[in-house]
């Protein structure tokens, strides 16, 4: 009823209540009603009591009417009430699991509730838990099972002690506000989400498991804003994550000075792609049984506009993050193409693709396309491709590769031995070349292990009818058993390093002149 009487048409009720009251008072200190009764009399016989009377059976019945909808309007507004209640909590609660999710965080207010006697100022730890291998299990038994995990996931957050307000940030993204935690406990905390989040969970007769990676920040109540932490406490769990699964991390300053470097560092590789500042070097490949050059392999880069040198694999990772990679792709493999045409046609040019390419299904016409741009014949170009790169999709993988190898590109397997079940890669796919990594290459000669290894490998290139490439060869005894294990091409230190496009010619005919000689 309260809520009625602070609504418009409550106040408006009130207001004519008082102004009839106010009438009633005035009416009775002027005798009105001593005046109306002479009235009725003198004209009685004319009706004028019946007229009184019916204006005043009127009334009554019109303030019964008003009476009743009043309170309709009550009942009215009670079910808009509680409409907006039900909404509000759709809204700031997430369905699956009925957590509080980013909204209601964005305007909560912790129940932070003192102690008679406490200190006014209460810390409080802010976690954030990001689910390692959640879609692993939506693979495994679907997206029900998926959603089955979420909600015993959440369950089991929401029962340990001190995790006083749990949300949901939206896919496996949870956040924990911890009250009262001292900061001595905030460690062995994060351990207790991560042992609870990694135990087993049985759904549809498998017992499926996840990890978890937990960062965590402290708040003060008053000195900043609780998204603040927030975003402190996910700065800490990406770099937990990035050490590996099932680890917790806190803050440290270092997290959000490396985060703004990221944030300049793709800033700049954005207008480096724009002004195709970012170029190729090419270093050569090496025919092991005549030491003719057979090829170079194209390597990106990017020296910036303040004459730092970026590697690779720092601004390669980003492009591939941000979804710059294919435009970079196509500047670097039209840039490589065209420097291949000054080489010698017996000469091929090496080129790698990365995992996150192999996503996009019109890859193969991207190169295609580049390749009919620069008039580079499509057997003169290789791709390089990692094995992890064919495990996303194996359809999508094998009809690209299909599509590159029917127009006459030839595909090599790089960095073969390290990445997902080779043998199950060279059965799936068609290869003409096995790279062996320079992790074996460098380690073989000190390791009987190892070098037996090498020479499967290149045992079953042969047996294949595939040629084998050995990288990372910097040393003469490297070189030599090489040799006489068989290997079809070397690459390394030892044959030269990348060189500008330039260099590469000169390259080509010091190595022809010498070779020349030699005979």
């Amino acid at each position: 009823m309260k809520d009625f009487f602070l609504s418009r048409a409550g106040k408006q009720f009130l207001s004519l209540v008082a102004l009839g009251t106010a009438l009633w008072g005035l009416g009775y200190e002027l005798s009105f009603h001593e005046s109306l009764f002479r009235f009725v009399n003198v004209f009685k016989p004319y009706g004028a009591d019946k007229l009184v009377l019916a204006i005043a059976v009127g009334g009554a019945m019109s303030f019964i009417y008003s009476i009743l909808r009043i309170y309709d309007l009550r009942k009215e507004m009670e079910l808009r009430t509680t409409a907006q209640a039900r909404a509000d909590w759709a809204a700031t609660h997430d369905h699956l699991t009925k957590l509080p999710n980013r909204y209601a965080f964005e305007r909560a207010t912790l129940p932070l509730r003192r102690a008679p006697g406490e200190d006014e100022e209460r810390t409080v730890t802010v976690f954030s838990v990001d689910l390692d291998g959640f879609k692993k299990v939506n693979d495994l038994v679907g997206h029900k099972g998926g959603d089955a995990l979420l909600i015993e996931v959440a369950r089991r957050l929401c029962s340990l002690g001190k995790a006083d307000c749990v949300f949901r940030f939206g896919g496996d993204e949870f956040l924990i506000a911890a009250i009262g935690l001292p900061e001595s406990h905030q460690g062995r905390f994060a351990q207790m989400l991560i042992q609870a989040v990694t135990r087993p969970i049985h759904i549809d007769g498998f017992a499926v498991e996840v990890g978890a990676s937990v960062g965590f920040a402290t708040w003060r109540e008053g000195r900043e804003r609780l998204d603040e932490a927030a975003h402190r406490a996910d700065l800490a769990m990406y770099e937990a994550k990035s050490g590996g699964p099932n680890r917790h991390c806190a803050f440290e300053t270092a997290m959000q000075d490396k985060v703004t470097e990221r944030a300049s560092l793709e800033a700049k590789l954005r207008l480096a792609i724009q002004e195709k500042a970012i170029c190729t070097h090419y270093q050569p490949l090496i025919n092991l049984r005549t030491g003719a050059i057979c090829g170079f392999e194209a390597l990106a880069r990017w020296t910036d506009s303040q004459g730092v040198f970026i590697p690779p694999p720092v601004f390669i990772a980003i492009a591939e993050e941000t979804g710059l990679i294919t435009e970079l792709f196509e500047n670097l493999l039209a840039q490589a193409c065209g420097d291949a045409l000054a080489w010698p046609e017996d000469i091929i040019l090496s080129f790698n693709v990365s995992p996150v390419q192999m996503e996009d299904r019109l890859l193969a016409s991207r190169i295609l396309r580049i390749l009919d741009a620069t008039k580079l014949p499509a057997r003169r170009l290789e791709i390089e491709i990692t094995e992890n790169a064919l495990i996303q999709d194996p359809v999508d993988a094998a009809r690209i590769l299909d599509e590159l190898t029917q127009a006459g590109v030839q595909v090599a397997l790089d960095d073969f031995g390290t990445g997902y079940s080779s043998l199950s890669q060279l059965a799936r796919y068609r290869f003409d070349k096995i790279k062996i990594d320079k992790s074996f290459i460098s380690t073989y000669q000190n390791d009987e292990r190892q070098d037996k290894i090498v020479r499967a490998m290149l045992g079953l290139g042969r047996s294949l009818n595939i040629k084998t490439t050995a990288e990372g060869i910097e040393e003469h005894g490297q070189l030599s058993h090489l040799l006489l294990l068989g290997c079809d091409i070397g690459q390394g230190y030892i044959f030269g390093k990348a060189m500008p496009a330039e260099q590469a010619l000169d390259f080509i005919n010091d190595r022809r002149e010498v070779l020349t000689a030699s005979a």
